[in-house]
């Protein structure tokens, strides 16, 4: 298992406390929700077999919490492994 780092980006007007505890209640307690100049921001470092597994387990657990997801970031290094 290897730890990855990404972010995913959601389509709410802002990260609240009800959220980071939805999140976590859906399984996403390797996240960190947040803010940044009204875009909310959901961090992870999440282990897994994959980063593919990592990624689409992060976003059905953001969807089972009742949100939605406009796009995910991956860490730059993440892109440099992907890449080579």
């Amino acid at each position: 298992m290897k730890t990855y780092s990404f972010t995913v980006i959601l389509e709410e007007p802002e990260a609240t406390e009800e959220m980071a505890n939805r999140l976590y209640e859906a399984g996403c307690d390797d996240s960190l929700p947040g803010s940044v100049h009204g875009v909310v921001q959901v961090g992870f470092d999440r282990e897994s077999a994959t980063l593919e597994e990592a990624v689409t387990s992060a976003v059905r657990q953001i969807i089972a919490a009742g949100y939605s997801v406009k796009r995910v970031e991956l860490d730059h290094a993440e892109v440099q492994a992907l890449v080579g």
